[in-house]
């Protein structure tokens, strides 16, 4: 018997701009993806911007 969950709600944020969704690399054990430090600027803009 497969059970369908109800009231199953799209998510509220986008990972499309995400910093790690742009990845330039990853490390080699761990495979942690490294954005690009054109993201990772933005991402620090973002952040600074939205500062309370």
């Amino acid at each position: 018997m497969i059970f369908k969950r109800k009231n199953i709600k799209n998510p509220i944020e986008s990972h499309k701009t995400a910093a790690w969704a742009n990845m330039e690399a990853s490390k080699e054990i761990s495979n942690v993806s490294l954005p690009s430090e054109m993201q990772a600027d933005n991402a620090k803009d973002y952040v600074d911007q939205n500062e309370k």
